[in-house]
């Protein structure tokens, strides 16, 4: 890829290994009811607005209040959030130093800005970002393209000297749209191998 100055990273799905799964087959003793809960409780839809920037303590209220029975499991989803992580995702994590050494790597995730903490201090990673824009903070979630521009115009970047990295093809739809160089990352890809093909590794 010519004139590639710039990689930018999804956290979720691409380096870290984040999914509520993890914490909950350790409270329900079902499946299908573990199942149900994650899809019609504590929804993708509910975890995103946090992602948005809506405080986590408002999110638990409201949700509690809207599902009684479920009180107790709701609390935990950020009560225990921590559990839901299952560290990175090491065969992509590992490309980060080599990249370092041709390219500025930035971060650019759909999270909340009160569990983002929690994810830095687990993983080493981070230190060798050059920067970082999170949804929590700027409350915009992707694929707005504002959000996109915030990264942008905050380090200076341009969109065509950047490949972004994601494994939401609505992320990547918009990254396309504003002149970033793209890959979609679906599983059983091989990050490292397409990175080589492209000599950009």
């Amino acid at each position: 890829m010519e004139l590639l100055k710039n990689i930018v990273f999804d956290f979720g799905g691409v380096l870290i290994d984040w999914n509520p799964v993890y914490l909950y087959r350790k409270i329900f003793d079902k499946e299908e009811e573990m199942n149900y809960f994650l899809e019609h409780v504590c929804r993708y839809e509910w975890n995103v607005l946090q992602d948005a920037g809506r405080p986590l303590s408002e999110a638990t209220r409201i949700l509690q209040e809207q599902y009684p029975e479920y009180r107790e499991e709701i609390g935990m989803y950020y009560g225990r959030w921590a559990e839901m992580l299952g560290g990175t995702i090491k065969e992509n994590e590992k490309l980060i130093e080599p990249l370092k050494e041709k390219y500025k790597v930035y971060g650019l995730t759909n999270w909340s800005k009160e569990t983002i903490p929690i994810a830095m201090a687990r993983y080493d990673f981070f230190n060798y970002l050059d920067g970082m824009v999170v949804s929590g903070e700027e409350k915009i979630v992707k694929p707005d393209p504002q959000l996109y521009s915030i990264l942008l115009n905050r380090y200076g970047i341009q969109a065509e000297e950047s490949l972004f990295i994601d494994d939401n093809y609505a992320n990547i739809e918009t990254a396309q749209q504003l002149g970033f160089q793209t890959i979609h990352l679906v599983d059983g890809m091989n990050l490292e191998v397409i990175l080589e093909t492209k000599n950009i590794l």
